[in-house]
């Protein structure tokens, strides 16, 4: 199994646990997200983690996929909607590979605090891009700590080797940016928060 992924099996139970450590930010990207979802839409969120962020949009959309490479974390996700009603919504254990040989496109792709753990992240947009219909939105929200703490990427490899992380890649806001340009999508609304400056969320539109 990739170690990323036993890392985030052996951290789902505390992971459910942690609270959100910027309710309002929080708060304010679920507002912003919500304003381009409709319930004519078809939408798909990978690394979904224990679901938390999916039981709060599915009600806004016809139909709401979500998955996770972690088993344990689609465990949890699964146990928290029979707590809900939430009939469109399903969660899957899968990679965002795994995605690409569906027959399905989606108006809207939501990849929430993943980019920055993949390590071929402009694949990843490239592969958003080609599920997304024209005029659907990618919907992203990213750790960019070369913007903000580059001198932690030592430590992180480190932290890695000794299974205490899973592996973190180094993005910038503008290397990100240039991800999306080169995937042909449009940049439609930018926000870094005031109280973490190296998260970056994005809403980029694919071109009709």
């Amino acid at each position: 199994m990739n170690s990323s992924i036993s890392f985030w099996d052996r951290s789902a139970a505390r992971y459910a646990q942690r609270p959100i450590t910027d309710q309002n930010a929080y708060l304010r990207k679920i507002a912003v997200t919500q304003k381009y979802l409709h319930p004519q839409m078809d939408a798909l969120e990978f690394g979904c983690g224990t679901g938390s962020t999916a039981l709060i949009h599915a009600p806004r959309v016809r139909s709401y996929l979500a998955t996770d490479a972690s088993p344990r974390m689609i465990d949890i996700a699964r146990k928290r909607k029979t707590e809900k009603s939430a009939d469109n919504l399903r969660f899957v254990v899968a990679t965002l590979d795994d995605m690409q040989h569906r027959q399905q496109a989606f108006d809207a792709i939501l990849g929430l605090n993943i980019l920055h753990l993949l390590r071929d992240p402009e694949g990843a947009i490239q592969q958003v891009s080609s599920m997304l219909k024209p005029g659907g939105v990618f919907i992203s929200n990213t750790a960019c700590l070369q913007d903000t703490c580059p001198y932690l990427k030592p430590v992180a490899a480190l932290a890695r080797v000794l299974r205490l992380a899973p592996y973190v890649n180094f993005l910038s806001r503008a290397q990100l940016e240039r991800h999306l340009e080169h995937a042909g999508f449009q940049i439609d609304y930018r926000w870094v928060p005031e109280s973490s400056k190296d998260v970056y969320f994005l809403i980029a539109r694919k071109p009709e």
